[in-house]
Protein backbone atom coordinates (compact mmCIF):
# COMPACT_ATOMS: atom_id res chain seq x y z
CA UNK A 1 0.00 0.00 0.00
CA UNK A 2 1.42 3.40 -0.93
CA UNK A 3 1.74 5.87 1.94
CA UNK A 4 1.73 9.56 1.04
CA UNK A 5 4.52 11.53 2.70
CA UNK A 6 6.02 14.98 2.60
CA UNK A 7 9.42 16.23 3.72
CA UNK A 8 9.59 18.20 6.95
CA UNK A 9 11.55 21.36 5.99
CA UNK A 10 13.12 21.72 9.45
CA UNK A 11 14.50 18.19 9.79
CA UNK A 12 14.54 16.86 6.26
CA UNK A 13 12.67 13.74 7.44
CA UNK A 14 9.51 12.28 5.93
CA UNK A 15 6.21 12.99 7.67
CA UNK A 16 2.55 12.60 6.79
CA UNK A 17 0.74 15.22 4.75
CA UNK A 18 -1.36 17.90 6.39
CA UNK A 19 -5.06 17.07 6.67
CA UNK A 20 -8.18 18.85 7.82
CA UNK A 21 -7.84 18.56 11.61
CA UNK A 22 -11.47 19.35 12.41
CA UNK A 23 -13.01 16.45 14.33
CA UNK A 24 -15.70 14.23 12.85
CA UNK A 25 -19.24 14.29 14.20
CA UNK A 26 -20.09 11.75 16.86
CA UNK A 27 -22.85 9.44 15.60
CA UNK A 28 -26.30 9.92 17.07
CA UNK A 29 -29.27 7.58 17.24
CA UNK A 30 -30.25 8.29 13.65
CA UNK A 31 -32.53 6.40 11.27
CA UNK A 32 -30.94 5.21 8.00
CA UNK A 33 -33.55 4.08 5.49
CA UNK A 34 -32.86 1.72 2.62
CA UNK A 35 -34.95 -0.20 0.11
CA UNK A 36 -34.86 -3.51 1.97
CA UNK A 37 -33.93 -2.56 5.53
CA UNK A 38 -33.84 0.37 7.90
CA UNK A 39 -31.06 0.85 10.44
CA UNK A 40 -32.57 2.48 13.53
CA UNK A 41 -31.79 3.01 17.22
CA UNK A 42 -32.03 -0.21 19.21
CA UNK A 43 -35.36 -0.29 21.07
CA UNK A 44 -35.75 -3.14 23.59
CA UNK A 45 -39.55 -2.79 23.67
CA UNK A 46 -39.81 -3.10 19.91
CA UNK A 47 -36.93 -5.47 19.21
CA UNK A 48 -36.71 -7.94 22.10
CA UNK A 49 -39.18 -10.55 20.88
CA UNK A 50 -37.97 -10.89 17.30
CA UNK A 51 -34.28 -10.68 18.20
CA UNK A 52 -34.53 -13.23 20.99
CA UNK A 53 -36.37 -15.66 18.72
CA UNK A 54 -33.89 -15.14 15.88
CA UNK A 55 -30.79 -15.35 18.06
CA UNK A 56 -31.68 -18.26 20.33
CA UNK A 57 -32.69 -21.07 18.03
CA UNK A 58 -31.14 -24.51 17.66
CA UNK A 59 -27.78 -23.08 16.54
CA UNK A 60 -27.55 -20.32 19.14
CA UNK A 61 -24.12 -21.36 20.41
CA UNK A 62 -22.71 -21.23 16.90
CA UNK A 63 -24.34 -17.87 16.19
CA UNK A 64 -22.91 -16.26 19.36
CA UNK A 65 -19.55 -18.05 19.35
CA UNK A 66 -17.37 -15.12 18.30
CA UNK A 67 -19.29 -12.32 20.05
CA UNK A 68 -18.24 -10.92 23.43
CA UNK A 69 -21.53 -11.86 25.11
CA UNK A 70 -24.30 -14.42 24.72
CA UNK A 71 -26.08 -16.64 24.15
CA UNK A 72 -28.42 -15.87 27.02
CA UNK A 73 -30.22 -18.44 29.18
CA UNK A 74 -33.57 -16.63 29.24
CA UNK A 75 -35.51 -13.61 28.04
CA UNK A 76 -34.78 -11.58 31.19
CA UNK A 77 -31.03 -11.76 30.75
CA UNK A 78 -31.35 -11.00 27.05
CA UNK A 79 -33.58 -8.03 27.87
CA UNK A 80 -30.90 -6.73 30.25
CA UNK A 81 -28.34 -7.05 27.43
CA UNK A 82 -30.55 -5.04 25.06
CA UNK A 83 -31.23 -2.35 27.65
CA UNK A 84 -27.52 -1.94 28.37
CA UNK A 85 -26.82 -1.68 24.64
CA UNK A 86 -29.66 0.77 24.06
CA UNK A 87 -28.26 3.19 26.69
CA UNK A 88 -24.60 3.01 25.65
CA UNK A 89 -22.99 5.81 23.66
CA UNK A 90 -19.95 3.73 22.65
CA UNK A 91 -20.77 1.20 21.40
CA UNK A 92 -23.79 2.92 19.88
CA UNK A 93 -26.09 0.03 19.03
CA UNK A 94 -28.54 -0.02 16.14
CA UNK A 95 -31.24 -2.45 15.10
CA UNK A 96 -31.59 -3.71 11.54
CA UNK A 97 -35.29 -3.67 10.68
CA UNK A 98 -36.89 -5.53 7.81
CA UNK A 99 -38.90 -2.97 5.84
CA UNK A 100 -41.69 -5.33 4.83
CA UNK A 101 -42.53 -6.36 8.40
CA UNK A 102 -40.88 -3.75 10.60
CA UNK A 103 -39.38 -6.47 12.80
CA UNK A 104 -35.78 -6.49 13.99
CA UNK A 105 -33.69 -9.07 12.14
CA UNK A 106 -30.24 -8.11 13.40
CA UNK A 107 -28.14 -5.50 15.12
CA UNK A 108 -24.82 -3.70 14.67
CA UNK A 109 -22.95 -0.91 16.42
CA UNK A 110 -20.67 2.01 15.85
CA UNK A 111 -17.86 1.62 18.37
CA UNK A 112 -14.36 2.77 19.37
CA UNK A 113 -15.48 6.20 18.22
CA UNK A 114 -12.64 8.76 18.07
CA UNK A 115 -13.94 11.98 16.48
CA UNK A 116 -10.64 13.86 16.98
CA UNK A 117 -8.82 11.38 14.72
CA UNK A 118 -11.92 10.74 12.58
CA UNK A 119 -11.76 6.99 13.17
CA UNK A 120 -14.73 4.75 13.90
CA UNK A 121 -15.44 1.01 13.88
CA UNK A 122 -18.43 -1.10 12.93
CA UNK A 123 -18.87 -4.12 15.16
CA UNK A 124 -21.14 -6.32 17.25
CA UNK A 125 -22.77 -7.33 13.97
CA UNK A 126 -25.39 -10.02 14.37
CA UNK A 127 -27.67 -11.22 11.59
CA UNK A 128 -30.48 -13.56 12.52
CA UNK A 129 -31.21 -16.41 10.09
CA UNK A 130 -34.01 -14.24 8.62
CA UNK A 131 -31.48 -11.81 7.12
CA UNK A 132 -28.13 -13.62 7.04
CA UNK A 133 -26.55 -13.66 3.56
CA UNK A 134 -29.39 -11.54 2.17
CA UNK A 135 -29.61 -8.32 0.20
CA UNK A 136 -30.78 -6.55 3.34
CA UNK A 137 -27.68 -7.59 5.27
CA UNK A 138 -25.44 -5.99 2.64
CA UNK A 139 -27.64 -2.91 2.40
CA UNK A 140 -27.38 -2.37 6.16
CA UNK A 141 -23.59 -2.27 5.93
CA UNK A 142 -23.79 0.12 2.96
CA UNK A 143 -26.11 2.46 4.87
CA UNK A 144 -23.83 2.52 7.91
CA UNK A 145 -20.67 3.13 5.84
CA UNK A 146 -22.32 5.89 3.79
CA UNK A 147 -23.44 7.64 6.99
CA UNK A 148 -19.91 7.46 8.45
CA UNK A 149 -18.16 8.96 5.45
CA UNK A 150 -20.73 11.33 3.96
CA UNK A 151 -22.68 12.60 6.97
CA UNK A 152 -20.25 12.33 9.88
CA UNK A 153 -16.92 13.04 8.16
CA UNK A 154 -14.76 10.11 9.26
CA UNK A 155 -11.50 9.26 7.48
CA UNK A 156 -11.15 5.65 8.59
CA UNK A 157 -13.83 2.97 9.09
CA UNK A 158 -12.64 -0.19 10.83
CA UNK A 159 -13.80 -3.80 10.99
CA UNK A 160 -12.23 -6.15 13.54
CA UNK A 161 -13.02 -9.78 14.27
CA UNK A 162 -11.67 -12.90 15.88
CA UNK A 163 -8.94 -14.12 13.53
CA UNK A 164 -10.58 -17.58 13.58
CA UNK A 165 -13.93 -16.18 12.43
CA UNK A 166 -13.65 -17.03 8.74
CA UNK A 167 -17.18 -15.90 7.76
CA UNK A 168 -16.53 -12.44 9.23
CA UNK A 169 -13.16 -12.21 7.52
CA UNK A 170 -14.71 -13.10 4.16
CA UNK A 171 -17.49 -10.57 4.74
CA UNK A 172 -15.00 -7.78 5.46
CA UNK A 173 -13.21 -8.35 2.16
CA UNK A 174 -16.46 -8.72 0.23
CA UNK A 175 -17.70 -5.39 1.63
CA UNK A 176 -14.55 -3.55 0.56
CA UNK A 177 -12.48 -3.45 3.75
CA UNK A 178 -8.74 -4.05 3.33
CA UNK A 179 -6.90 -6.56 5.53
CA UNK A 180 -4.23 -4.86 7.64
CA UNK A 181 -2.89 -7.65 9.85
CA UNK A 182 -3.48 -9.76 12.95
CA UNK A 183 -2.97 -8.50 16.50
CA UNK A 184 -1.77 -11.57 18.39
CA UNK A 185 -3.16 -12.24 21.86
CA UNK A 186 -5.17 -9.06 21.51
CA UNK A 187 -7.75 -9.89 24.14
CA UNK A 188 -9.30 -12.52 26.38
CA UNK A 189 -12.88 -13.20 25.32
CA UNK A 190 -15.16 -15.58 27.16
CA UNK A 191 -12.08 -16.93 28.93
CA UNK A 192 -10.22 -17.74 25.70
CA UNK A 193 -7.27 -16.09 23.99
CA UNK A 194 -8.27 -14.11 20.93
CA UNK A 195 -6.11 -12.97 18.05
CA UNK A 196 -7.84 -10.13 16.23
CA UNK A 197 -7.86 -9.57 12.46
CA UNK A 198 -7.96 -5.88 11.51
CA UNK A 199 -9.58 -4.45 8.38
CA UNK A 200 -10.31 -0.88 7.35
CA UNK A 201 -11.77 1.33 4.65
CA UNK A 202 -10.77 4.97 4.14
CA UNK A 203 -12.53 8.06 2.89
CA UNK A 204 -10.27 8.05 -0.18
CA UNK A 205 -11.49 4.56 -1.05
CA UNK A 206 -15.15 5.22 -0.27
CA UNK A 207 -16.29 6.69 -3.62
CA UNK A 208 -15.27 3.50 -5.45
CA UNK A 209 -16.73 1.28 -2.72
CA UNK A 210 -19.95 3.28 -2.82
CA UNK A 211 -20.29 2.90 -6.59
CA UNK A 212 -19.77 -0.84 -6.24
CA UNK A 213 -22.40 -1.13 -3.49
CA UNK A 214 -24.94 0.88 -5.45
CA UNK A 215 -24.39 -1.09 -8.65
CA UNK A 216 -24.92 -4.33 -6.72
CA UNK A 217 -27.99 -3.02 -4.87
CA UNK A 218 -29.64 -1.74 -8.07
CA UNK A 219 -32.96 -3.43 -8.83
CA UNK A 220 -31.77 -4.58 -12.25
CA UNK A 221 -29.06 -6.68 -10.58
CA UNK A 222 -31.75 -9.05 -9.30
CA UNK A 223 -33.98 -11.38 -11.25
CA UNK A 224 -37.69 -11.97 -10.65
CA UNK A 225 -36.88 -14.50 -7.93
CA UNK A 226 -34.65 -11.97 -6.15
CA UNK A 227 -31.43 -13.74 -7.08
CA UNK A 228 -28.39 -11.59 -7.85
CA UNK A 229 -27.16 -11.44 -11.42
CA UNK A 230 -23.68 -10.23 -10.45
CA UNK A 231 -22.09 -10.82 -7.06
CA UNK A 232 -20.61 -7.92 -5.13
CA UNK A 233 -17.18 -9.52 -5.44
CA UNK A 234 -17.55 -9.83 -9.22
CA UNK A 235 -17.94 -6.06 -9.55
CA UNK A 236 -14.23 -5.52 -8.84
CA UNK A 237 -12.47 -3.24 -6.41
Amino acid sequence: MRVDTVTDPASGLSIGPLVDALPATRPQRSVLRGRWVTVAPLDPDRDEESLFAGMHGAEKHKLWLYLAEGPFPDRDSFRAYLEKRAKSEDPLSLAILENTSGRAVGHAAYMRIVPDHRVIEVGNIFYTPMIARSTGATEAMYLMAKHVFEDLGYRRYEWKCNALNEPSRRAALRLGFSFEGVFRQHMIQKGRSRDTAWYAMTDVEWPRRKAKFERWLALDNFDEAGQQRLSLSALGD
